[in-house]
């Protein structure tokens, strides 16, 4: 379906002077080029200056049967004829011809002139190209410069290169900054460059493309996309250079060629067929490459399909068959402002082509897709594709079309389109068609910029066709139309306009009117729906503009510098400075960028009250507009009708707002009216409103009555009943806070944290960096229900609504990161199941214990003055021991090296925790012994850490050492416990000789002797009597060894 809007996009119009009947135009490098109907002539014309003044005229060696112009190089290249033979010619500076420069140069492909035309410097060249085949259609790649000419059986391209006049052998490829995208400096500084550089342009035949079953009309080249198609077929290809073998297999179908020769007397048709992507290379059109010879140079082509379609003639459209036939075809480039990739690559390509009733437009990056479908009110002879409109003419009238390309480049450029956080109009939008301007004879159009160039011939002998009446499919209304221009007084039977479009600021202003009238019946017939004509174009209007006002902030700076833009703003900026040129490109920004949030305000009303299907795009809309929550708020207030009801989208806008974790604090006036919505709308919702930070100015009375009347309709829950507490602790109402907190278990309590963690915490929706801070209900828990608060933190670490680092963040903003925040990992070690979770939380307590040891005093008691005041710990080394793993029993040879009562009950219960994860299964040891070298040895619990490090690191025989220097009471019960299964052998490899030694040392020591003595039992049982025979010493005392020896030598019997 085409929309038809009363939006006009033309601004002025002159008529171009030109002596001679124009056969042909073109422009670019923001002059017109006119052939004259002899078409033995070219006369250039500036399009950018008031009155298109003349520029120059040079001859040509043929008529003119064709032309086209090339921004990158500024040639022209023409298909001409002379004495019944067509030839392929290029005219390069060109514009010396203005300085009255008349010396031309002629001379053939790759051949370069010598002798006295270099001395006497930069001329204009006629380059002659030839081919072995007739030239039919040419075209100019706009993004490198390249020359593309289809002849009647095969497509040859010509890369554009750059030769050095004094060293004819060095070439090199023309890149495309060398040629800057504006093309519109002076004649002068452009020979000055040239004659520096002693460099002229030529071109080098780099490859040959031959198609065998279609035969080409006109062509089109654009940044290694080659089109080409016939009278009803459409082939796009792509083909790329590479170092690589050419892989591509040179195709041939002569049994299929056989069949048509048969058929050759037959009226074939072909059927409708549209193929897309990999899919293409499945047309019956084969495609060989013909090596050139020069692929040393430039490495190996490979080719691959893009795009096949074909038409059959449609015979009830008001054309016959001969008039139905593809025109217009066109592959445009579109260039972005901070484009990720080179600017020398386009951010997209786009293709375009028609037939007399219809155009269809194509995007052909990231993946082949049809953009839009152009239905025309009658038949349309020519069409050229811009950034903004599709220009169109009909034998009577200029017509303009808007396009898609900017939906496609802004998906392209901006990655967060289509979300939450931007939106944009889709791609498969419906076009729009704007008012037309009526002429009289149209022939033909072009377009550079925003000049549109007109070719007018009023054919008195021809009669013109009766205006057909058939209402067209697709059309919802009659076109609109200007009244018709008057022809020249000069009396002749031609014209050639040059009709200026308006800037897209202006056209925006313009369709923002027609919405104000648009928007008062909707508003006035209270529907927003789809279903409603009115809220459709309303929406599909806006959306308009929206592309209009992107399709311009996507230009690249030169075109935001309108060097191909706006007349009016050229003619202003033409004799300022740079600075002043730059001011106002800024200022030109900033009005678009203004514009473009105006734009987003207004579509997100129009989401905001429509249906459900689409609801959700008032979220990004009204993100984009700019607008505060208080600003938005306003413009949704209740219809008269339905004084309760808000619209979807703007609910839908408001959730998404309150779920957010953003610093913007509404105003109790504004956060009350919020609660009001809310209750009124979606009341389960409320207790999400209201725990949500924007939301902390509330009015805690009001809130309460709400929410009371919440539970009498929908029953107690337990975030509910949290939430009214909440209220209350604002109202300092602790009596009535105690009894709503005591309505439900701590454990029910703990899950209404985890169904909605903004009760206890406000922030931290940005990952684990992000700033978190307790709310007004977590400090209450800190202070009359610590247990409840630790728990719920661990409930929410688990279900990751909290990371480790914001835990700890909270309870240092409570002041409790010495205690409660302790409490807090011991009950992560019992609850976590992550490895890596589990190993920071013990390293991070056993410091914590550490540091406990180190700032108390082992013989402090808890009532003196001097020993720290601490809340006393949620859980005891006994109540860990038993109910998490990491925590182990003590070992029974620590309880002869642990003191007896003699230490604060805070020493004691950080000792015995740091030795029960010493002794648990957990604890990496290594890790932690850097952290207790900060305890001393001197005294016993100390040592007893120590010493379990050592134990736990395999060192026995270092720890038996230590053990009988310090404590040898306790080396009996330390080898029972550590010295068994494959450590048995220490008991008479290491324990017993050095018993004997130290006994031996110390005869009278009976704590040693008793070791000794326990120690040979031990020894009897587990060896041999020979074994033991040898760990006897041979000292004199083997009498003291006896008794064991036969205890040995009895069980080895028994045994």
């Amino acid at each position: 379906m085409v929309h038809v809007y009363n939006c006009h996009p033309f601004a002025s119009q002159q008529i171009v002077q030109v002596e001679q009947e124009p056969g042909l135009v073109c422009c670019g490098g923001g002059v017109l080029f006119v052939v004259a109907a002899g078409g033995c002539k070219v006369e250039a014309y500036s399009v950018e200056q008031e009155g298109c003044p003349f520029i120059c005229r040079f001859a040509t060696m043929g008529t003119v049967k064709s032309i086209q112009h090339s921004k990158i190089g500024d040639y022209l290249v023409t298909i001409e004829e002379k004495n019944s033979a067509t030839y392929l010619r290029a005219y390069t500076n060109w514009r010396y011809q203005a300085e009255g420069k008349a010396r031309v140069g002629v001379r053939l492909l790759g051949h370069l002139l010598r002798g006295a035309s270099v001395q006497g410097g930069v001329q204009m060249e006629i380059i002659e190209i030839p081919l072995s085949e007739r030239p039919v259609a040419m075209a100019c790649c706009s993004v490198t410069g390249d020359l593309l000419v289809g002849c009647e059986n095969t497509l040859v391209l010509f890369a554009l290169k750059g030769q050095n006049q004094q060293n004819p052998n060095q070439s090199q490829q023309i890149p495309q900054s060398t040629w800057p995208k504006s093309q519109q400096s002076s004649s002068q500084s452009q020979g000055q460059t040239l004659s520096s550089n002693q460099n002229c342009l030529d071109f080098e035949r780099s490859v040959i493309l031959h198609l065998q079953k279609i035969k080409p009309k006109k062509v089109a080249l654009c940044g290694g996309y080659v089109a080409v198609h016939a009278e009803l077929e459409v082939l796009v290809l792509k083909l790329d250079s590479s170092c690589e073998q050419n892989t591509l297999d040179e195709l041939s179908d002569t049994k299929k060629t056989d069949h048509l020769e048969d058929q050759a007397d037959f009226l074939v048709l072909q059927r409708h067929q549209e193929l897309l992507g990999d899919r293409a290379k499945d047309c019956d059109i084969p495609v060989s490459i013909e090596k050139t010879g020069l692929e040393d140079s430039t490495g190996q082509y490979t080719l691959s399909y893009v795009l096949f379609r074909r038409f059959t003639p449609d015979f009830f459209q008001g054309c016959n068959v001969e008039e139905t036939q593809l025109h217009s075809l066109q592959l445009y480039p579109l260039f972005t402002s901070n484009q990720s990739v080179s600017l020398e690559e386009p951010t997209c390509v786009f293709c375009f082509f028609s037939l007399p009733t219809a155009g269809y437009l194509y995007s052909l990056m990231g993946g082949v897709e049809l953009l839009s479908a152009y239905q025309y009110p009658e038949k349309v002879l020519e069409a050229v594709l811009t950034d903004h409109l599709l220009h169109v003419i009909t034998k009577n009238a200029l017509q303009c079309f808007t396009v898609r390309c900017s939906a496609v480049a802004a998906r392209i450029k901006d990655p967060y389109i289509d979300t939450t956080i931007k939106a944009c109009p889709p791609c498969s939008l419906e076009v729009c068609a704007l008012r037309m301007q009526l002429f009289i004879g149209l022939r033909s159009v072009c377009v550079y910029g925003r000049h549109v160039i007109l070719l007018s011939t009023a054919d008195a002998e021809t009669p013109e066709e009766p205006e057909r009446t058939t209402h067209r499919r697709g059309l919802s209304r009659k076109w609109t139309i200007s009244s018709p221009k008057e022809t020249s007084s000069a009396g002749h039977g031609w014209n050639l306009y040059v009709v200026d479009t308006v800037s897209p600021l202006t056209l925006y202003q313009e369709m923002v009117t027609q919405t104000y009238s648009l928007k008062l019946n909707v508003e006035y017939s209270q529907r927003y729906a789809e279903t409603n004509p009115q809220a459709q174009s309303l929406r599909h209007l806006l959306s308009e503009a929206h592309l209009l006002l992107r399709a311009s902030l996507l230009q690249t700076p030169e075109q935001q510098g309108n060097i191909e833009g706006n007349p009016a703003v050229s003619l202003q900026t033409d004799t300022d400075g740079p600075a002043e040129k730059q001011t106002a490109v800024q200022t030109g920004i900033q009005e678009l960028e203004e514009a473009l949030r105006q734009n987003c305000a207004q579509l997100g009303d129009c989401f905001s009250r429509g249906s459900q299907k689409d609801c959700h795009l008032a979220l990004p809309y009204y993100r984009m507009s700019g607008l505060s929550v208080t600003d938005i708020i306003a413009r949704n207030h209740p219809l008269p009708s339905s004084p309760h009801s808000y619209g979807p989208g703007f609910l839908f806008y408001l959730k998404h707002y309150l779920l957010e974790e953003t610093e913007q604090i509404l105003s109790q006036e504004t956060a009350d009216e919020v609660i009001d919505i809310f209750s009124q709308s979606e009341p389960s919702q409320l207790v999400s409103v209201c725990a949500s930070p924007p939301m902390i100015n509330i009015s805690p009375a009001q809130t309460l009555q709400v929410l009371q009347h919440l539970e009498a309709t929908a029953g107690v829950s337990v975030p509910l009943t949290i939430t009214m507490a909440t209220m209350m602790l604002r109202l300092d109402d602790l009596p009535q806070y105690s009894q709503l907190m005591e309505r439900h278990a701590e454990m029910l309590l703990v899950y209404g944290f985890i169904e909605e963690p903004r009760l206890l915490l406000h922030g931290g929706g940005g990952g684990q960096h992000t700033h978190i801070r307790p709310t007004a209900l977590t400090r209450q828990l800190a202070k009359s229900q610590p247990g409840l608060l630790v728990a719920a933190m661990v409930a929410l670490h688990e279900n990751n609504k909290v990371q480790l680092e914001q835990a700890g963040h909270i309870f240092k903003e409570l002041g409790c990161e010495n205690c409660l925040q302790v409490d807090f990992w011991e009950a992560m070690l019992m609850a976590s199941s992550q490895e890596a979770v589990i190993q920071e939380l013990l390293f991070r307590l056993v410091s914590v214990y550490i540091d406990r040891l180190t700032n108390t005093t082992s013989d402090a008691h808890p009532n003196e003055p001097h020993a720290p005041s601490r809340r006393r710990s949620l859980k005891s080394a006994d109540d860990l021991m038993n109910s998490c793993s990491h925590y182990g029993a003590l070992y029974p040879w620590l309880t002869v090296l642990n003191p007896a009562q003699n230490t604060s009950s805070q020493h004691q219960e950080a000792l015995y925790k740091l030795q029960s994860l010493l002794c648990g299964p957990s604890l990496s040891v290594g890790s932690v012994v850097p952290l207790m070298e900060r305890l001393s040895e001197e005294s016993l619990w100390g040592f007893s850490l120590h010493l379990l490090c050592t134990t736990r690191r395999g060192q026995y025989d270092r720890s038996i050492e230590k053990l009988l220097d310090r404590c040898p009471q306790a080396i009996i019960a330390y080898a029972n416990h550590q010295l068994q299964d494959k450590h048995m052998v220490l008991w008479w490899q290491k324990l017993l000789p050095e018993l004997c030694n130290r006994t031996r040392a110390a005869a009278d020591n009976s704590i040693l002797l008793s070791a000794l003595k326990e120690t040979l039992v031990v020894v009897a049982m587990e060896t041999s009597p020979t074994e033991f025979l040898e760990l006897m010493p041979d000292d004199g005392t083997a009498f003291y060894f006896l008794p064991h020896l036969l205890t040995c030598s009895q069980s080895h019997l028994l045994a």
